[in-house]
């Protein structure tokens, strides 16, 4: 077995690539999703506003339904999660293939599925996202947040035009997708809850509760045989439930509020993701509106994914190199730089590349806040603390499709645009001014640099 000491190698390691093929399948779903229902609500409606309201409408489920999913995430097998989330996943996409085979795309049926599939994400991507700290050492996390990265790169890349052609074909193309990707996150989901039980590892979720050190999540438990287990590989005794969920959440809030070193940079995520996305969002909508192809809106959305790419391949050589503190300050940076460009471009090619320019350090800058937070946060704790932190961090994100939509209607493209790139430049204005988070270092030096909080 790998110790914490030995280079962990993550491409050897077929628990990882399992839960990564999962998580990219059900990542694909929720690319071409994410893609075509802005465009979908615009064919429909024709108007950027209602459009906007849908976007919303999905968003603030997704919120809502994170704070639920991180306590389920803390109570119950995370990967167990992630199979049913899957299969959930399966009737909701075959639903919305239905609708659209049926010519029953409407602003109602659209925001109704919006809803239902972005309380899905929130209820169950956490418990996916939580997995990840059982089946990858502190040593490696950085360096698996850079892979992932890359992975969302290449779904940006492939998923913007083959969203945008399935579109051109039909609604019903995305659905059938979509229906695929679920069916195969499932089966990996379930292939890794199979090598769990081969590998004698406990799943996670209330790892902490039953008496196990929760600071070692990664350990085999010989010395606790899993004599009983489910065909998913999980122990067949249930965790003990906990009484209130109320209460688990308000610890998990103050928990990630009393860290200086995580809760400090919530608000600078609120900020910078309110800014962007309602850019992009801005700049999908005015696309659209002036006439151009979805093919060739989801030709732009790959050639963002392909420089994220690039940024993701660079990933992993920057984070055990600089601080990611200082990653983070500078990409902010670059994106708010680039949202004041898009203001003096309206061609789509010259869109392309300033969106391009925009987001290369983005991948460095998620690899090192993620990884870091993953090391930081107690197992027993993670799947609250994530859901704290999204909600925390994009609280502010249905706010961003109503910009853009209403923007567009009210003022026009260029004072929306103006009002996104304020609100990226206040977010390097705050990361500049945060003591917590210049101190923030290197890969290596995380999980140390995390202990010094912890009596704090």
């Amino acid at each position: 077995m790998t110790t914490l000491t030995d280079p962990h190698r993550l491409w050897r390691n077929p628990r990882y690539l399992t839960w990564l093929l999962s998580d990219t399948s059900k990542g694909l779903a929720a690319a071409l999703f994410g893609f075509a229902i802005p465009l979908l609500a615009l064919i429909v409606t024709n108007d950027p506003a209602q459009a906007g309201i849908i976007g919303a409408a999905g968003m603030i489920a997704r919120l809502l339904m994170t704070l639920a999913g991180g306590v389920l995430a803390d109570r119950h097998r995370r990967i167990a999660l992630m199979l049913l989330g899957s299969l959930i996943g399966i009737v909701l996409a075959g639903a919305f293939t239905l609708l659209a085979l049926g010519d029953a795309m409407t602003f109602g049926s659209l925001l109704v599925i919006d809803i239902l599939l972005a309380a899905r994400s929130g209820l169950f991507d956490v418990a996916g996202e939580s997995a990840i700290k059982e089946i990858v050492p502190d040593d490696a996390m950085g360096r698996a947040q850079a892979a992932n990265q890359g992975r969302d790169a290449a779904l940006q890349l492939a998923g913007g035009p083959l969203g945008g052609l399935l579109l051109g074909i039909g609604g019903w193309a995305v659905g059938v997708v979509m229906t695929l990707c679920h069916a195969i996150a499932a089966l990996t989901a379930w292939m890794l809850g199979r090598q769990a039980r081969r590998a004698g590892v406990v799943d996670t979720g209330a790892a902490g509760e039953n008496g196990d050190d929760p600071d070692d999540p990664r350990r085999v438990v010989a010395e606790r045989a899993v004599a009983a287990t489910d065909d998913l590989g999980f122990g067949t005794s249930p965790a003990p439930a906990k009484p209130n969920a109320w209460a688990e959440l308000r610890e998990a809030f103050g928990w990630l509020l009393s860290r200086p070193d995580l809760g400090g940079v919530l608000l600078i995520t609120t900020v910078v993701n309110l800014g962007f996305n309602a850019a992009i969002t801005t700049v999908i909508y005015s696309l659209q509106q002036d006439g151009h192809s979805e093919l060739l809106i989801g030709t732009l959305s790959a050639g963002i994914g392909a420089v994220m790419l690039v940024g993701a391949v660079c990933a992993p050589l920057l984070v055990p190199r600089i601080k990611a503190g200082i990653l983070t300050i500078a990409g902010l940076s670059v994106a708010a730089v680039g949202v004041i460009a898009l203001t003096m471009v309206t061609t789509p090619w010259a869109i392309a590349v300033v969106l391009g320019a925009s987001v290369l350090l983005v991948p460095a800058l998620n690899a090192g806040m993620m990884g870091y937070f993953m090391v930081a946060t107690p197992t027993h704790l993670l799947g609250r603390a994530n859901s704290a932190a999204g909600v925390l961090g994009m609280g502010a994100m249905p706010l961003a499709p109503l910009i853009a939509g209403f923007g567009l209607a009210w003022v026009g493209r260029e004072w929306t645009l103006l009002l996104c790139a304020a609100l990226c430049l206040a977010s390097v204005a705050l990361a500049v001014t945060n003591r917590a988070l210049r101190a923030l270092p290197v890969e290596s030096r995380w999980a140390a640099h995390a202990k010094e909080f912890e009596s704090a």
